[in-house]
Parts: C-alpha cells; sequence; structure tokens
C-alpha cells in the first residue's frame, strides 16, 4: 500500500478547522525523553482519529453506516469519555471510575450515549471537547511527579482482581484504545462515502 505523507503525517495534513482547535501536543509544556515518546504516540493516534470527520456535516457524524452501533461522532465522544477517565484515574485513583460489576440498566444507558450524536450535539463541539480533554491530559504528562505511581484498578469483570496500573500503563492504554478507535473511524469513513485516511 502506498501512503500519501501528507495524508498520513499530522505535522503536515490539513485537517478542519474544528479538529484543530487545540493542538493537543502543543498545549502541554515542553517535555523530553519518555514523556515527549508517549506525547508524540498519542499526537500521531488522536490525528487518526481526527481525521475521518473530516468534511462531514453533523447529520452525517451521526449516521451508522456498518452493520454495528457506531457512528463517527459517537466514537470520538467515547474516547473523549475514556481519557478523562483515564486521566483522572491518574490523578485520584480508582474513585475516579465506576464500579463496572454494579452498573444497572440506567447506567448502561447513559454509557451508551456516549457512543452516540444525541440531539443538539454537533460535530464541532465533539471535536471541541475531544481537544480540551487531549490538553489537559497532555499537561498531565508533562507535569506528572512520577509515571511510576499506581492505583488499584476499579471493579470491572475485565480487569484481574487487586491488579494495579502505574500512570505509565494507563497512559499506554489510552495511546491503545484511541489507535484502535482511530481504525473503527476509518472504516466508518470509507462506508459512508468512500473516503479513505491513508492508501
Amino acid at each position: 500500500m502506498n501512503f500519501d505523507e501528507r495524508t498520513t503525517d499530522p505535522a503536515t495534513r490539513d485537517e478542519p478547522a474544528d479538529a484543530q482547535a487545540v493542538p493537543a501536543a502543543q498545549a502541554a509544556p515542553a517535555v523530553t525523553g519518555e514523556r515527549a515518546d508517549l506525547l508524540e504516540a498519542l499526537a500521531k493516534q488522536r490525528h487518526f482519529l481526527r481525521f475521518p470527520t473530516r468534511d462531514l456535516t453533523d447529520e452525517q457524524a451521526g449516521l451508522r453506516t456498518t452493520a454495528g452501533e457506531l457512528c463517527l461522532g459517537g466514537l470520538i465522544k467515547h474516547v473523549t469519555s475514556a481519557e478523562r477517565g483515564w486521566a483522572e484515574f491518574i490523578r485520584t485513583g480508582p474513585s475516579a471510575m465506576p464500579d463496572f460489576t454494579a452498573m444497572t440498566e440506567a447506567d448502561r444507558a447513559r454509557r451508551a450515549d456516549d457512543f452516540r450524536m444525541l440531539p443538539g450535539e454537533t460535530l464541532a463541539g465533539v471535536l471541541a471537547a475531544y481537544a480540551e480533554v487531549a490538553g489537559r491530559t497532555d499537561e498531565l504528562v508533562a507535569t506528572l511527579p512520577d509515571l511510576d505511581a499506581a492505583w488499584p484498578l476499579p471493579k470491572a469483570p475485565w480487569f484481574e482482581a487487586g491488579a494495579e496500573w502505574s500512570a505509565r500503563r494507563v497512559l499506554l492504554h489510552i495511546v491503545a484504545e484511541t489507535a484502535q478507535h482511530a481504525g473503527h473511524a476509518d472504516i466508518l469513513r470509507e462506508s459512508l462515502d468512500g473516503a479513505r485516511s491513508m492508501g
């Protein structure tokens, strides 16, 4: 597959103005070493998540284009919510997240709204919220005293009981989750109108 660097390089690719509202990697103080690597990896995956929303209307951003429930706007809302939650976990520990083993139907319904564009929501608003959360995460990466600081994970069926994650491990998880959903976003956009992020 041939890659067009103007498309794939976050530093050179033109994005919608809304997607650039707060460039995440520039929001934090200058850092070097491991923290710079984490910020660079996160910035690249954020670009690939945002890029499939280029030139879309609010209606298009809310359309389900595959057999699943996902839409592009809802996908970015979900990543925003997840990143916000994990960053707060780094700051305050498992109390930042719910007990996933005790969720009610109402809790599940509220959580499902993170995957949808709700009435009155706009793509510009969704992207701006993501940029704001990204900027706060980047500042946390730059200023956190110790990446080795760890907390017990929240209760959830998908976590090993009693496991702990360091701030570093949480940040790697944020990068991985953003990358996974960037792939979903690419599929959703290609299913919508044939546009691709790469190739």
